[in-house]
């Protein structure tokens, strides 16, 4: 009778433990994305825009720029964080783009609807729209470096960047002048970055930014800010937070798009 009821007992225990569901196997907690942006400088969310981009259409036929009279150069100037003038210390009036203004000849207008944070899909919804509307003959873009900062693909980059550009191409008769990538590498806030893989995105950006030029040939030019990056990059020429452009940077950028300009025929005094 004693060994009927161990052997009962042990059933019993045995079934309870049948009973029983597994533990669960904890979920693996995937590895944070790699980022080249510095925690100071985190890209800033743009509210959505008021106007909806009007839709990309075939480009018009190229502004002539040598002909168009002095007092109809209407200047936009889109972008993010350097366009708004930070690290000048008159953002206003010394940004690169206010300074390039001020080199137009008498008569031109000069509207900046450039947003400090901005990446190039939020430029394209945000910023676009304002710039349509000054029906701009000039425009100058330097969208990239928040893109890289936040590891965009290339892929979506390029899309990003038609959403800019298309309709100011079928949209206006405007000349657009796109900065390209300098060599960030010896920044200061990228000191511990990835430079293998820093300047390998710096390459494709630009790439990207060359093709651009190749789609629509004679309403684009690209300005140079990636040969002699050294002059851009140097201790005079980088602010104190050690990534956004000097009052000395700003100058230096101005006359890089000057320079573009003035290639394209259009008066910007040096």
């Amino acid at each position: 009778m004693r060994g009927l009821v161990v052997l009962a007992i042990a059933l019993a225990a045995c079934g309870g433990m049948a009973a029983q569901a597994p533990a669960p196997v904890p979920a693996e907690t995937p590895s944070p994305r790699p980022s080249f942006t510095p925690a100071q400088f985190q890209i800033v969310p743009t509210p959505p825009p008021a106007t909806p981009t009007p839709p990309a259409g075939p480009p018009r036929t190229p502004y002539p720029s040598p002909s168009v009279p002095a007092g109809s150069l209407r200047y936009v100037a889109i972008g993010a964080s350097d366009t708004t003038g930070v690290g000048a210390s008159a953002p206003a009036k010394d940004s690169w783009p206010a300074l390039l203004a001020a080199r137009l000849p008498l008569g031109a207008t000069y509207t900046n609807v450039g947003v400090a944070g901005s990446l190039a899909r939020q430029a394209a919804a945000a910023q676009v729209p304002r710039a349509l509307l000054a029906d701009p003959t000039v425009v100058t873009i330097w969208l990239a470096v928040n893109d890289l900062n936040a590891q965009i693909d290339a892929a979506a980059y390029l899309g990003d960047m038609r959403g800019v550009v298309d309709p100011l191409l079928s949209g206006t008769q405007a000349q657009l002048f796109i900065g390209n990538v300098p060599d960030l590498r010896s920044l200061p806030a990228y000191a511990s970055a990835d430079k293998v893989a820093l300047g390998r995105s710096i390459e494709q950006y630009n790439a990207i930014i060359n093709g651009l030029v190749l789609r629509a040939r004679g309403r684009i030019t690209i300005v140079d800010l990636s040969s002699g990056s050294a002059d851009l990059m140097s201790g005079a020429t980088v602010a104190s937070d050690g990534f956004h452009p000097s009052d000395a940077g700003h100058r230096l950028i101005a006359d890089r798009f000057a320079a573009a300009l003035r290639a394209r025929g259009i008066a910007a005094g040096p």
